[in-house]
């Protein structure tokens, strides 16, 4: 039990510290606040999907298995079949 607590603190600093930080973290300026969760889910009418697939178990062979897959859907409009535009502009710059 005693190398349980020190093993444990290591393991979340280690996870804290392996998460990239995010734009508005590092001084990126956007316009609007972020929803509750700072998520695509958090916006009005927008619905997020994933489907994974786990197929056997073992040593990974290629072409073989096991299968470890998915797959996520971000539906703009929700479960409608309205179109959405990928772009609306005309001209764009590459960095």
């Amino acid at each position: 039990m005693k190398i349980f607590a020190p093993l444990l603190l290591t393991l979340i600093t280690l996870t804290t510290l392996a998460q990239k930080p995010r734009a508005r973290e590092v001084g990126i300026p956007f316009d609007g606040t972020p929803g509750k969760n700072n998520a695509i889910t958090d916006v009005p009418g927008v619905e997020v999907g994933y489907s994974t697939i786990v197929s056997g178990q073992g040593k990974n062979v290629i072409g073989k298995g096991p299968v470890r897959t998915g797959v996520t859907a971000i539906l703009p409009r929700g479960k409608t079949n309205n179109p959405v535009y990928a772009s609306s502009t005309t001209s764009m710059v590459f960095m």
